[in-house]
């Protein structure tokens, strides 16, 4: 037996005698919670325990499970952590080490090469929400900015629900989310929020446990939201805009519509009444699935109910007629006049309201508007060159990625990985692990986590903006998007202030231009409120058009949205709300609806890698209804093959009752490893544009479900 003698060295001696330290911090995923942290800095240097932190009124101590165990991802031993180039065939998974000079040398010339060959917007920076701080997620736009690459167009994932809110309220905003506190009947509709945002469950809670408040909860599947619910609203996929006429409906049939309120704050309501006349609780059952008893229930209860308080998530927008729904949802405050009251109203998200000056971060005095934009949803049929995606510019021949993993997470994924494999584009991608996007690039960079740099974060779900300082340093060589934006730009020659700043220089900037206080004072402070007053937050000033009235009948055409232009059919969009039979139904060849729902213990594609949240959720799954299941011969734990025109993927079955016959569901985003034949679930999902300005219809798919022998 060999005996070893413990380290008693002096370095070991002084991290052991070091206490381990609590520090704040903040939440920088891609969730509206935005979460107040208290991370414990361990002896070693590393970050160890993760909660909530009490003292912010909206996080209130709680966070979710995934974030809790950060540790664990953090301290991951599969950690990307030093630069990497390519040495075998395109997506072979083959590097080897290199030093950053020469990795930074490599890109810079790929880019520069594709910009001599075929223009700067050859060129293509491409990212996402990996990060939601302001500082390491939006400085790549002052790389592209100061270039002239082709700009980003962030459409994946709040496009069709914004534009279908602003069309009816003028901005993005709402009520403040902890007046659910006050509510009597909450709903919570198309957001999962117990796996999603679980801080809302703790208001919605504290509701139902001081005054008896109702909560109902509307999605295509039956959640662990809906489980908690009083009040289970199951519905078809695509169908909400049909209830939420039916609702409307009835608040007028039966006397509960507000008009002294509808007088005041909105237009065209007369041109409503009378549109809803035909949009009977019968009329919207045979749509939507729900019986006519439970949409009169429903709908009684929220022409009765004063505070009632409608928690719109994001789920229904993912489907092509999701900015209609939307717009039609959010009218039913309006209509009962929810707004004149404490705990009543509607919340989407906050984000119109921080005013941010980010010409320094995103080096907006460089933008030229006549640079071409490209979605970011339909990157498959950029890269494959399609006339329509390219916008009249030049092949994409060269792209670098931050913060997101489009070879999971985009749709049409067969598109995806055959233009990643063209042998003439090439590829730098700055990750933490090697995804499934990382593992398709000439070069790989190894980048921090939220605890090893500065950022400023703002939240959509509640009214606070937070510094998220560094408290930790990067494992091995890993290095922040700042750096490494900075370092390409002296390589590249783009000049612009903000590359010489450092990230907090960057973040005081944008305070105090923006009319904050200074970083100083906002680290002191750990997170500072900056809540509208209650009069502005439900409108009672007025809502954000020109008018100052909530508009009914929508000129979508003509929709004051940015956007490089209008997308899909847009003319057929009906004025009024109504149910657009413009979704991708079921057919006799493919006789069922996916949704592509989020997984609890993963957000997006982040979380993939940590072996706790890869347990609990286990081989990739299709939910599916035990009386369709049985007539296809499919048992639990049965392999099935899910297809449709797009591909094929290959999931375990797990027969679930709580979904309508004919719709199945698949909690993902998992690796393309973890799939039996190695095609992600994104596969069967359409980059086909949401009208009118963008999106991805990731819960809209006809597809047919076949039982595979073992």
């Amino acid at each position: 037996m060999n005996v070893h003698a413990p380290n008693t060295s002096p370095q070991a001696a002084a991290t052991a005698a070091r206490p381990v330290q609590t520090r704040a911090s903040v939440c920088p995923h891609d969730c509206p919670s935005t979460c107040s942290l208290e991370v414990d800095v361990m002896p070693d240097g590393r970050i160890g325990r993760v909660r909530g932190a009490k003292a912010q009124s909206y996080t209130a101590g709680v966070i979710c499970a995934k974030v809790a165990r950060y540790a664990e991802r953090a301290n991951h031993p599969e950690r990307l952590t030093h630069p990497l180039m390519r040495t075998g065939p395109k997506g072979s998974g083959q590097f080897t080490r290199i030093s950053w000079d020469e990795a930074l040398d490599r890109i810079a010339e790929g880019l520069l090469e594709a910009e001599r060959a075929h223009g700067a917007q050859s060129v293509w920076p491409y990212y996402y929400a990996g990060t939601m701080g302001l500082v390491m997620r939006d400085g790549i736009n002052r790389l592209t900015h100061a270039k002239g690459y082709s700009r980003f167009f962030a459409t994946i994932c709040v496009n069709p629900a914004w534009s279908g809110y602003m069309a009816g309220a003028g901005r993005i905003s709402g009520a403040d989310p902890r007046e659910m506190a006050a509510s009597d009947l909450i709903t919570l509709w198309s957001t999962n929020a117990v796996a999603t945002q679980v801080n809302v469950m703790t208001h919605a809670m504290r509701a139902r446990k001081e005054r008896g408040a109702k909560l109902a909860v509307v999605d295509v599947y039956r959640t662990p939201t809906m489980e908690q619910a009083d009040i289970p609203l199951l519905i078809r996929p695509g169908t909400d805009g049909a209830l939420a006429c039916a609702v409307m409906h009835v608040l007028f049939r039966d006397g509960h519509a507000d008009r002294a309120y509808l007088d005041r704050y909105a237009r065209d309501s007369e041109a409503l009444e009378a549109h809803l006349k035909t949009r009977t609780p019968e009329w919207a059952a045979a749509i939507c699935g729900l019986s006519v008893e439970e949409i009169e229930a429903y709908a009684r209860l929220v022409g009765t109910t004063p505070r009632a308080f409608f928690r719109i998530g994001y789920g229904f927008s993912r489907s092509r007629n999701g900015a209609l729904n939307m717009h039609a949802v959010a009218s039913i405050p309006v209509v009962a006049g929810s707004w004149q009251h404490e705990g009543g109203g509607a919340l989407h998200s906050l984000s119109g309201t921080y005013g941010w000056r980010k010409k320094m971060i995103e080096g907006l005095d460089k933008l030229d508007p006549r640079t071409r934009q490209l979605d970011q949803s339909r990157i498959g049929p950029v890269l494959m060159g399609e006339e329509d995606a390219l916008a009249g510019g030049p092949p994409v021949k060269a792209l670098f990625i931050q913060n997101t993993n489009p070879v999971a997470i985009a749709p049409d994924q067969e598109k995806v990985r055959a233009g990643f494999l063209r042998e003439d584009l090439f590829v730098a991608v700055h990750e933490q692990f090697m995804t499934d996007t990382a593992q398709m690039a000439d070069i790989v960079l190894p980048a921090t986590m939220f605890t090893e740099h500065d950022d400023l974060y703002q939240a959509g779900g509640h009214p606070h903006i937070q510094l998220g300082p560094k408290l930790v340093e990067p494992p091995g060589e890993c290095r922040s998007n700042h750096e490494v934006i900075a370092a390409l730009a002296q390589r590249l020659g783009a000049e612009h202030p903000g590359f010489a700043m450092s990230p907090r220089d960057l973040i005081d900037w944008t305070l105090r231009e923006s009319g904050r206080a200074p970083v100083d004072q906002l680290e002191k402070a750990r997170f500072i409120e900056v809540a509208q007053s209650f009069e502005d937050a439900h409108f009672l000033n007025g809502f954000g058009h020109r008018d100052k009235r909530f508009h009914f009948a929508v000129d979508w055409a003509n929709l004051g949205f940015p956007a490089p232009a209008k997308f899909g059919p847009v003319a057929d969009m009906p004025s009024l709300p109504d149910h657009w039979a413009v979704i991708e139904e079921a057919t006799a060849e493919h006789p069922f609806r996916l949704v592509t729902a989020p997984a609890r213990n993963f957000l997006n594609s982040s979380f993939t890698e940590t072996p706790t949240s890869v347990a609990r959720e286990g081989e990739p799954a299709l939910l599916i209804h035990p009386e369709d299941a049985a007539a296809l011969g499919v048992a639990t734990g049965d392999l099935v093959a899910v297809e449709n025109p797009r591909g094929r993927v290959v999931l375990k079955a797990r027969l679930f009752d709580g979904v309508l016959r004919g719709v199945v569901v698949s909690e993902q985003i998992q690796p393309a490893r973890a799939h039996r034949e190695g095609r992600g679930i994104n596969t069967l999902t359409g980059a086909d544009p949401v009208a009118p300005v963008g999106g991805a219809a990731f819960h809209d798919n006809r597809v047919r479900v076949e039982k595979l022998a073992d």
